[in-house]
């Protein structure tokens, strides 16, 4: 059986379980209903990674890249008649199977599938159980479109799916402000993204004439002087559409209130599907990027300042799930800083690396939640290690792959990224900017230096110690809060809110049996990526060689994997792995051996300003706020003083001199001059009709009067004739 022939069942299930949840969601009700929901929800999206991991299987096989077309989705060309990029424009509506698509096909099946799993424990208790499941479904299609599709319109479809979902799963608690405001931001934000990769689109229609991949790419490798002029506007085009999708600077300030969703839902976006897409076009797109050097500059650039950028805001938050949220966005930013240097197989391998490393963090998060009865602040934890020692393992192990530390997954994934940006320093010597590859390496150490110590902070302030909130045990949801949760700098959300009063709790196997599964993954992901030169293997990695077809030669130059010696390779895992263990070390002693956390009570009251500034992200929110979102209220109110005072003004002007020439001039001609004439022939004729009807008395003496009248007349005028004639004879 040829893949085209059920690849389709890959996206079309959750589809259907969407479709068939949504249907069902206004009226589902009881616990055989929700049974009802689960067996459609999770079976849809479990046959969906069964047939994805026989796709892969098939693909391993032969390892040929396959496209299948099922339709002309928009057959618009002319052909002859109008020629050029008319005569082009054809979209067809296909999927694509290579080794890039089968690994995000597989990140999101079975990642999505374990957290529709996890969510069946953790939304038990919820209203709109039915609903959030159809979402979910709905979600997974949409990424799965996304990343099946064999051209840019039906990756554009998936995009925009994906945009619709988060808005919908982000506020998923409708009837709260914050959560409603929350979904708005997601979809606002992403919508000026989408923009620029809308443009991205036109332009690749307007220079290649098509917007499939195989066509696009193959044009461009082969001919790419031709291409290399419009290659830079082009892939910022792009490049603006995932900074808004994969939540870069300046577009990333949705992502952290994203976390008004339900946790399952924060687990979603940032592990497996919404987040990732944005990397996945840069990396799908690489033959054009790699046109442009400066486009792929840029991309390093804000990909790098938005790992710092984000690390530094998750230094000094106490919200577990923001820490979480600022987390993926400095992760997201590694990805990019990757394929700005050219590493594109590193950007997918730290995104499938973090894909279980993040999700078994969230989903860990979403366990402490719920066994603390809502609370999120971590100031109000410790100590759950005895409470949750399954949450505690799993999300500890979670801790240590995103720190870097060796052999966990997220060590390979992250030194192959920080390798590729210091050896970028020698493929550009020469050059006037050869020394910049090497800002961005320090840029990305000390980043992962930052991920290091918040990550462990967290983990020290939630497991470590005594518990901080048994003052408050049993008072219920959020104690010492209000409805939300709010505290001095935080705001809890309302999927998060207890279920059990008193003290904390472990969670349900339904939930920490995810944990565990996604732990392992986090132990063992990286492997794939295991760098051979220290077995003294000078080739590229497993993971790279599966990624190298995607890598078209450019101009007949095959893409170079850069394979360092044994010495060099050692070195920078011993400086990777030193970074770690220092951010590691101060997180120890400073929430570890410190219970009372004196240390960083004195530093933020020792710079007190800074502190506030981390506190508050830099207050990007509240610059947009009094710049983009005040400018845009302000420039919404000229537009409708210029619209009410101008163009209706001009508008009623118009109307008025109409109304006055038109209306009252024609009205003063019709009733003096057209009514006037004709009221004066009916006045004439009325006159001589008085006169004439005076001789229609019907008196019979009158009559003979007036006939003996007329002989008489008629007699004088005769003899008056007669008289005449005879004078004149």
């Amino acid at each position: 059986m040829a893949i085209g022939e059920y690849l389709w069942l890959v996206p079309l299930l959750p589809l259907v379980g969407a479709a068939i949840n949504g249907f069902r969601a206004a009226y589902a009700k009881g616990e055989k209903s929700k049974t009802l929901t689960n067996g459609v929800a999770l079976g849809s999206t479990l046959l969906s990674a069964i047939i994805a991991s026989f796709a892969a299987w098939r693909y391993g096989l032969a390892k040929v890249p396959y496209e299948v077309v099922y339709w002309d989705w928009i057959p618009a060309g002319l052909g002859n008649v109008a020629g050029g990029l008319l005569g082009n424009f054809n979209v067809e509506l296909g999927l694509q199977i290579d080794s890039l698509s089968i690994t995000m096909m597989m990140v999101v099946t079975w990642i999505g599938f374990l957290i529709h799993v996890y969510a069946t424990g953790y939304m038990g208790h919820e209203k709109g159980y039915t609903r959030f499941f159809a979402y979910l479904n709905l979600f997974m299609f949409m990424m799965l479109l996304l990343v099946l599709g064999n051209n840019y319109v039906v990756m554009f479809v998936g995009w925009e799916g994906v945009g619709l979902c988060s808005y919908l799963l982000i506020g998923f608690y409708y009837d709260k402000t914050f959560a409603a405001d929350a979904g708005k931001k997601a979809f606002i934000t992403n919508r000026i993204g989408d923009f620029g990769f809308l443009l991205g689109i036109f332009l690749l229609f307007n220079w290649f004439g098509t917007a499939d991949y195989t066509k696009v790419f193959a044009l461009a490798a082969h001919d790419p002087l031709r291409f290399e002029g419009v290659a830079t506007l082009l892939c910022l085009c792009l490049f603006v559409g995932a900074c808004g999708k994969s939540a870069q600077f300046p577009l990333y300030v949705w992502l952290p209130d994203a976390m008004a969703g339900p946790t399952p839902v924060s687990a979603l976006i940032h592990a497996a599907t919404m987040v990732t897409a944005g990397v996945y076009m840069v990396v799908r797109s690489n033959v054009l990027f790699r046109l442009s050097p400066e486009a792929m500059l840029v991309v390093a650039c804000v990909g790098a300042f938005t790992a710092i950028f984000a690390a530094t805001i998750g230094l000094a938050q106490n919200d577990i799930k923001k820490v979480l949220a600022y987390s993926t966005v400095s992760q997201l930013g590694y990805m990019f800083l990757a394929a700005g240097v050219g590493a594109y197989t590193a950007a997918i391998f730290h995104l499938m690396t973090h894909a279980f490393f993040k999700a078994c963090l969230f989903l860990g998060a979403g366990s402490v939640i719920h066994g603390c009865s809502g609370e999120q602040d971590m100031r109000k934890m410790g100590g759950l290690g005895k409470y949750m020692p399954r949450t505690h393992v799993t999300m500890g192990i979670a801790t240590v792959a995103i720190a870097g530390i060796p052999p966990l997954a997220g060590f390979f994934s992250k030194d192959e990224i920080l390798a590729s940006a210091f050896f970028k320093r020698f493929e550009t010597l020469g050059e006037p900017w050869s020394w910049f590859p090497l800002v961005l390496f320090g840029v990305g150490m000390l980043a992962a230096m930052c991920t290091a110590f918040y990550m462990f902070r967290l983990y020290f302030m939630t497991f470590v110690g005594e518990y901080r909130g048994a003052a408050e045990a049993g008072h219920g949801a959020h104690a010492g809060h209000d409805a939300h949760g709010h505290d001095d700098h935080s705001q809890g959300h309302a999927d998060d809110h207890g279920h059990y009063g008193g003290a904390p709790h472990e969670s349900p196997w339904s939930m920490t049996g995810v944990l565990w599964i996604l732990a392992v993954g986090s132990i063992l992901a990286g492997l794939v990526g295991f760098p051979l030169a220290l077995i003294g293997k000078h080739q590229p990695t497993y993971f790279q060689s599966w990624l190298e077809p995607i890598l078209l030669p450019i101009g007949g130059h095959a893409f170079h994997f850069h394979e360092a010696e044994l010495t060099m390779e050692v070195i920078l895992i011993a400086a990777s792995v030193a970074v770690a263990v220092i951010g590691i070390v101060i997180a120890y002693f400073f929430y570890k051996a410190d219970p009372s956390w004196s240390k960083p009570k004195q530093l933020a009251a020792g710079a007190p300003k800074l502190y506030d500034v981390l506190l508050n992200k830099y207050y990007v929110d509240e610059i947009y706020g009094a710049t983009v979102i005040r400018g845009t209220i302000v420039l919404s109110l000229i537009l409708k003083w210029i619209d009410t005072n101008i163009v209706d003004g001009a508008v009623n002007g118009v109307r008025h001199v109409t109304v006055l020439i038109f209306g009252h001039g024609s009205n003063l001609v019709d009733k003096y001059v057209v009514d006037g004439a004709v009221n004066g022939v009916a006045s004439g004729a009325k006159g001589s009709s008085t006169l004439l009807r005076r001789m229609q008395t019907g008196v019979v003496q009158n009559y003979a009067l007036v006939m003996g009248a007329g002989v008489v007349l008629l007699a004088v005028v005769y003899l008056a004739f007669e008289v005449l004639g005879k004078m004149q004879g």
